[in-house]
C-alpha cells in the first residue's frame, strides 16, 4: 500500500447514497485537507482500490442509527486490505466483528486506510460523528 500525505489522499465511497453518508464524508475530507474529489465505486471494488494503492481511504459511514452492515459486503474486502498492510475498523476504531451472524451488529460504519493514516482518519471521523450527536 502506498502511504501518501493525508492531504494528497484519494478516498473511495459507495455509489449508492443509501449506503453511506456523503455529507459526513465530505466534511471529513475537508477537515483532513483532502481536496481531490471522492471516487465512487460499487461493491467491494473499493477495498481492492485501497489495497492496491489506487485509493487511499474507504469511508462507509452510517446513514441512520438503525442501519447494520452485512458481513458479505465487507468480509473479503477487509481481508484483502489487511493482507496488503492496511487497517479496516468501524467508525469508532473498533475491529470489525464477523462473529455476530449475518450482520456487523457490534460495528457502525467502516474505515479502511493504510496503517500510517488510519489513526488520524479515525480521529476526524469520531469528531464529525460525535458532533452530529450533540
Amino acid at each position: 500500500m502506498k502511504t501518501p500525505s493525508i492531504k494528497d489522499a484519494t478516498f473511495c465511497e459507495s455509489v449508492e447514497a443509501g449506503h453511506s453518508s456523503y455529507g459526513d464524508q465530505a466534511l471529513i475530507a475537508e477537515k483532513l485537507d483532502i481536496t481531490k474529489p471522492s471516487v465512487r465505486m460499487d461493491s467491494q471494488a473499493k477495498y481492492g482500490s485501497v489495497a492496491r494503492g489506487a485509493g487511499d481511504l474507504y469511508l462507509r459511514l452510517p446513514v441512520s442509527a438503525t442501519y447494520v452492515e452485512k458481513i458479505w459486503d465487507h468480509a473479503a474486502g477487509c481481508l484483502i486490505v489487511a493482507e496488503a498492510g492496511g487497517i479496516v475498523t468501524d467508525a469508532e476504531g473498533n475491529n470489525v466483528d464477523f462473529g455476530q451472524g449475518r450482520t456487523l451488529a457490534k460495528n457502525k460504519g467502516i474505515v479502511a486506510a493504510p496503517k500510517s493514516l488510519h489513526e488520524e482518519v479515525i480521529g476526524v471521523v469520531k469528531g464529525v460523528l460525535s458532533a452530529k450527536r450533540t
